[in-house]
């Protein structure tokens, strides 16, 4: 369309230039001018048609172009449920992204802020720090001063117990990630036998085995499996980002809880 308007264009310039190139001195040859205007004609066509591939280029080379071809091209119905599954399990996973990375603390600066406070014999002072400080590893430890005149044996106790409370806290949503890390491929292996049904069903309707029969069948199938798979990779990449946040914050409360049990005995003593 757009090189039909460019021709058009060029022509009517060409047309509206004629008067007034006749009124110029004409060349003696009459041959020569048709070929000089023909070689005119030719170079300006030439431009227009290398500028329009270069604009088409352009324009249809975006990978998001590709995607939305391949999206429609493997059955929207069924790429729209991997997709579904690929928003939801992002959000999830954001979620516990943010969550995680805000409960994150410099624990050992606290510890030592704590067993100050200990030391100076400032057991609300150091309920203080820790409530003001945001995190498992304060809320553990705020746990432990809470009971910190009754004997060791029980504040090891407690820590323990509401050490399991933390972990669950922070390993509270993994279970819907792990779902639609199992449900996007699971939707688009669905998708494959469906196709591969469609692509049988064209083969008993036609009552011919070709490849031009097959063909629609067997690329929904290959499309839906290969979206179902790469959005699986996707949230499984994101899943062992955030086990691997919930390990490291889960080390720092074992650590702290040690570091505090010692802290509370030298202050008993």
């Amino acid at each position: 369309m757009k090189k039909f308007l460019f021709v058009l264009a060029m022509m009517g310039l060409m047309t509206a230039m004629q008067p007034m190139m006749a009124q110029q001195k004409m060349p003696t040859d009459s041959t020569e001018m048709v070929v000089s205007d023909t070689l005119a004609a030719d170079s300006a066509m030439a431009l227009i048609d290398a500028d329009l591939e270069s604009t088409d280029a352009a324009e249809g080379g975006g990978l998001h172009k590709l995607l939305k071809s391949k999206f429609i091209e493997g059955s929207a119905g069924f790429m729209s449920l991997v997709a579904l599954a690929l928003v939801i399990g992002l959000a999830f996973c954001i979620e516990r992204i943010i969550y995680l990375t805000l409960s994150e603390v410099n624990a050992k600066k606290l510890m030592q802020d704590i067993d100050a406070k200990l030391e100076a014999n400032d057991v609300e002072g150091a309920k203080d720090l820790c409530r003001q400080t945001r995190g498992p590893v304060a809320s553990i430890c705020y746990q432990g001063l809470l009971h910190i005149k009754e004997p060791l044996d029980q504040i090891d106790r407690q820590l323990t117990n509401y050490g399991t409370v933390q972990i669950s806290n922070m390993e509270k949503g993994c279970s819907w990630i792990k779902l639609f890390i199992a449900l996007a491929p699971s939707l688009g292996f669905l998708g494959t036998v469906i196709g591969m049904v469609m692509a049988f069903d064209q083969i008993q309707t036609a009552g011919d085995i070709s490849p031009t029969i097959v063909a629609s069948g067997m690329k929904v199938a290959l499309i839906t499996t290969i979206f179902g798979i790469i959005v699986a990779l996707i949230l499984q990449l994101f899943y062992n980002y955030i086990l691997s946040k919930i390990e490291h914050l889960t080390s720092q409360m074992e650590e702290s809880a040690i570091t505090l049990m010692d802290s509370i005995a030298k202050w008993k003593v």
